[in-house]
């Protein structure tokens, strides 16, 4: 019996939303590490590290890892340049911006990755969805007054040091992610997808290990620990349902738009976390406002997913 076209066309948003509850764990616990006198450098780099044996046994499980190897080594210098953007320029800001700025305010700042996400349609073929970014322009209303308020008690370099890295990350995790789905263009899942983008960054962790060694020592046992659930939460669960989400509409920038505008919930789940492991206050009632207004923009994001799958079956 086939499900109804209603599950199928929530299915992607559904799996965003997920994942951005996982994602949501890099903020807080890259927070709590910055806290505890944790390196960025440890941060960025024990995740990737620590994902590549996991993501190893579950390719290797399946038996699909000679046809990953075989796909990178068809464009390894692709594969490098992509994954070391996608991954590499994406992580390392955030951690970077996890050392000046609250939890918070990196997931809501991060949320620009909404627009960025958008604006990068040319590159690919496609206009830039001027409904979805209308949409994301709400989101991202609500995420400023979320912020507004807490945003006054931070310092310049607080702003210059916790926002700029995260503009930079904004633009290199669509990019690289949308360049390496156009590369394999669906001829491998999402597991090899994600082992071959960590194998290929994997030189730039390497070498922010050995300068992390060079000028930090190693990393506490503790900063270990919450790296290696980072990894497993945010870097093997999140980033798999994440690209599962994107490549099932990869070839729709509305719909596209509708599941990188899931992340936006991440700013929900990393400040429940705040509070409950870093005993961060609970919102005000503008917060509260903000709040409301990102679930509105995510619901209205969801409407012109379902009618641009309408809107499809009418030209059939």
């Amino acid at each position: 019996m086939t499900r109804p076209s209603y599950d199928n066309r929530l299915r992607p948003i559904l799996l965003g939303i997920i994942s951005a509850l996982f994602f949501a764990v890099t903020f807080v616990l890259n927070r709590k590490m910055e806290l505890g006198g944790g390196s960025w450098l440890w941060s960025a780099s024990l995740r990737y590290l620590f994902m590549t044996p996991f993501l190893l046994a579950i390719v290797i499980s399946r038996r699909n890892l000679r046809q990953l190897i075989a796909a990178m080594k068809q464009d390894p210098t692709s594969w490098l340049l992509w994954s070391t953007i996608g991954f590499g320029l994406f992580y390392a800001p955030l951690c970077i911006a996890a050392a000046f700025s609250p939890g918070w305010l990196v997931a809501g700042t991060w949320q620009v990755t909404i627009i960025s996400g958008s604006l990068l349609a040319p590159l690919f073929g496609s206009r830039v969805p001027l409904k979805g970014l209308a949409v994301s322009l709400v989101i991202l209303v609500g995420i400023f007054v979320l912020q507004m308020e807490h945003a006054q008690t931070l310092s310049v370099t607080q702003v210059l040091f916790g926002v700029v890295p995260l503009l930079v990350a904004s633009f290199a995790y669509p990019l690289g992610n949308r360049k390496m789905m156009a590369l394999i263009d669906g001829r491998l899942d999402v597991f090899q997808r994600v082992l071959g983008m960590t194998l290929a960054s994997l030189p730039l962790w390497l070498v922010l290990s050995l300068i992390g060694l060079g000028t930090v020592g190693a990393p506490s046992q503790g900063q270990t620990v919450q790296s290696l659930i980072v990894a497993l939460s945010s870097g093997v669960v999140a980033t798999a349902l994440f690209f599962r989400a994107t490549d099932l509409v990869r070839k729709d920038p509305v719909r596209l738009a509708a599941v990188e505008a899931t992340q936006s919930a991440e700013v929900l789940f990393a400040l429940l976390g705040e509070v409950a492991l870093l005993s961060a206050t609970l919102p005000s009632p503008l917060s509260w406002v903000g709040i409301s207004i990102i679930v509105g923009g995510m619901i209205l994001h969801s409407a012109a997913h379902g009618l641009s799958v309408e809107r499809d079956k009418l030209r059939k």
